[in-house]
């Protein structure tokens, strides 16, 4: 990066414009373009921020935007990328033995998402209760009436009957 911002600063001096015209020109402080001069990249929050602000200077400037752009890529490309493959795997590999070896108490048990038996249990049971009384309720309405033995004669008492009669 420093050698991107080096190059945007010779550029500016070999067209003898002052680094406060710049910022004047462009709307910029002078604080970000001292910034990029120097390659000082942690002084923005956003790498966007500063690709946009670089492809505006070097535009400016009379420079090809698009290969400046490409070479901050490179180096943002060559910063990233300093991790190599087996850190990761080896990194990745010790956090699932930490994980494993992780003390379990009762405190700090883990719990697994549990399915409420009580909905099923209480459907179980209304339809019971339905049921019984749907039975209930139809006993009584196709129960014959009761007989009552006290209006019909007993053979005591037909017999007798029969005695008047013959």
């Amino acid at each position: 990066m420093k050698e991107i911002g080096e190059y945007l600063k010779r550029t500016r001096i070999k067209n003898g414009v002052s680094i406060t015209e710049v910022a004047e020109d462009l709307d910029f402080s002078t604080t970000l373009l001292e910034n990029i001069e120097s390659g000082n990249v942690r002084a923005f929050k956003d790498v966007y921020e500063l690709k946009d602000a670089m492809k505006l200077y070097a535009k400016y400037l009379g420079l090809d935007s698009e290969k400046v752009v490409d070479e901050f890529n490179g180096f943002l490309f060559q910063h990233t990328s300093k991790i190599s493959l087996e850190d990761i795997k080896a990194a990745q590999k010790k956090q699932e033995e930490s994980n494993d070896k992780k003390v379990k108490s009762p405190y700090t048990k883990e719990y697994k998402e549990k399915v409420s038996k009580v909905p099923i249990i209480a459907v179980i049971v209304a339809l019971i209760i339905l049921v019984l009384f749907i039975w209930f309720i139809l006993s009584k309405i196709n129960k014959a009436p009761t007989r009552v033995d006290e209006l019909v004669p007993s053979v005591v008492e037909r017999s007798k009957m029969y005695e008047f009669t013959n």
